[in-house]
């Protein structure tokens, strides 16, 4: 079953001189949906605009036919580097291994042994009962989705965690002013997380301002502090991975594109740690410089 949405010539016009002036196109269904266009209607239309001018075709005059599939993620060229390893401006990071749908990679050699000792160590005094953003209020209230302790350095706290930031800048493709600040998560016997997104859901109100802010995160690095004696695993559940927990590993993902759609794929979990405890470091990343409340 397909669907026609019909609209001005002149909103053709002025995708099309807006591409070429490079916009992004997330920015621009971002103006047409406050012109009171659907969500829905504005990603299909930039979608067919999007990809006519990628395979040589003629872009759209008035309308754009929608099946009924071709709403779903499409996925783009990664943010992420190709090839098998990234060279840092302070250290060879080695890509052990890289799926497409969902977006993600494998990577070894991003923390030292030292490094991550280090962080357990500055981030334990300042450990706080793991909470979720409550959709109906917006606070941070405890939940029973995750039974973690955590806490959050500042962008470039110190020298320590500005050497980090870079690097993971470096790694994950993106400016370090678009990176939220450095998470650490501790996971005692017992503990893991229920299956989550890290995007920020656009339609809850909890979420709106930040979004306004800062753009939508686009994508995670979980870098793994200590080696765990059993269980902890990542997994991601749609696409059938599960990533081991080893000290100075990481799993990157990414999970938003230039269409502003979100990746249902990018579902993911903590396994619970069956044996001994877990620590990682988190790093999310924005569309544009992240701006805290």
């Amino acid at each position: 079953m397909s669907t026609v949405i019909r609209f001005s010539s002149d909103l053709s016009t002025w995708i099309s001189h807006n591409l070429d002036q490079g916009s992004a196109p997330a920015a621009l269904i971002q103006v047409m949906q406050e012109q009171q266009m659907e969500a829905e209607a504005a990603q299909a239309i930039m979608h067919a605009f999007v990809s006519a001018r990628r395979n040589g075709g003629a872009v759209p005059v008035d309308q754009v036919i929608v099946d009924e599939n071709s709403l779903d993620y499409q996925y783009q060229t990664p943010i992420f580097r190709p090839g098998t390893e990234i060279a840092t401006s302070d250290r060879l990071v080695r890509i052990a291994a890289r799926a497409e749908r969902p977006m993600l990679a494998v990577l070894s050699n991003v923390f030292s042994s030292e490094e991550c000792a280090e962080l357990i160590a500055l981030a334990k005094p300042r450990l706080k009962e793991s909470t979720i953003v409550d959709p109906m209020t917006g606070k941070d209230v405890v939940s029973g989705q995750r039974t973690s302790f955590g806490m959050f350095f500042q962008l470039q706290e110190n020298s320590f965690i500005a050497k980090l930031d870079q690097r993971i800048s470096e790694i994950m493709n993106l400016p370090l002013e678009n990176g939220e600040g450095l998470q650490i998560l501790y996971y005692p016997t017992g503990a893991g997380s229920s299956p989550h997104f890290d995007f920020l859901v656009p339609s809850n109100p909890a979420n709106q301002a930040s979004l306004a802010r800062s753009g939508q995160r686009v994508s995670t690095l979980v870098t793994y502090l200590n080696e765990v004696e059993s269980g902890g695993q990542t997994v991601f559940p749609q696409a059938g991975w599960a990533v081991s927990p080893l000290r100075g590993n990481a799993v990157y993902f990414e999970y938003a594109n230039s269409l502003n759609q979100i990746d249902h794929a990018s579902l993911h979990a903590s396994d619970p740690v069956t044996k001994g405890e877990k620590w990682v470091a988190t790093k999310w990343m924005r569309q544009r410089r992240f701006v805290s409340a």
